[in-house]
C-alpha cells in the first residue's frame, strides 16, 4: 500500500512538474553544485523576490515531466544536481538574475531552459539575460514615440524665436 502512495505522489510532482512547464513564461535549467547554503539561500531569496520559483527537482521526475509537456529536447541538460527557475509573468528576469548570479559565483553553471514554449541553450539564455528589463524596455519605447512631438515642438520654438527677433 504504501508503494502505491509513493508512485501517485511521484506521479502528481510529474504532473506539477509539467504544467510549471507549459505555464511559464521562462524556464532556465542550472546546476547549482558547489555553492554553499548562503549562497543557495541568498539567489532563493532574489529569485522569490523577483516573483520566481525556483526548486531543486529529481532528473527523472523532470525528464518524464518533459515528455509530457513536449519538450522532451530539455533532457540533454538534465545531468547532475539540476535546479529549475519557473517564471510565469517575465521571460527575461529568471535568465537575468541567474545570469548576474554566476558571473559573481562562478560555482552556479546555466544549463539552458525553455522560453515561450521553445526549447533553448546557453547563449540564447545569456542573450536573454542581456536584454533589458520590462520596464527599461518601456521607457525606450516611451523616448522612441516621445522624440518625433519633441523635435516637432523644437521646431515649432525655434520659428516663433526666429519670427520674433525679426519683428
Amino acid at each position: 500500500m504504501a508503494n502505491a502512495k509513493v508512485i501517485e505522489a511521484k506521479q502528481q510532482a510529474v504532473q506539477d512538474i509539467a504544467e510549471k512547464l507549459r505555464g511559464s513564461a521562462t524556464t532556465v535549467v542550472a546546476d547549482y553544485r558547489g555553492l554553499s547554503v548562503a549562497q543557495v539561500t541568498e539567489l532563493r531569496k532574489q529569485l522569490r523576490e523577483a516573483g520566481i520559483e525556483f526548486q531543486v527537482l529529481k532528473n527523472t521526475l523532470v525528464r518524464r515531466a518533459t515528455a509530457e509537456a513536449e519538450l522532451s529536447e530539455l533532457d540533454e541538460v538534465l545531468s547532475g544536481p539540476t535546479a529549475i527557475a519557473f517564471s510565469r509573468e517575465d521571460a527575461v528576469a529568471p535568465a537575468k538574475i541567474l545570469n548576474d548570479f554566476a558571473k559573481k559565483n562562478e560555482a552556479l553553471e546555466i544549463k539552458g531552459g525553455v522560453v515561450e514554449g521553445r526549447v533553448v541553450d546557453v547563449d540564447q539564455i545569456k542573450a536573454l539575460a542581456a536584454l533589458p528589463s520590462r520596464e527599461g524596455l518601456l521607457s525606450m519605447l516611451l523616448s522612441v514615440l516621445q522624440a518625433p512631438m519633441r523635435n516637432f515642438a523644437l521646431a515649432v520654438k525655434a520659428v516663433a524665436e526666429k519670427n520674433e527677433a525679426e519683428a
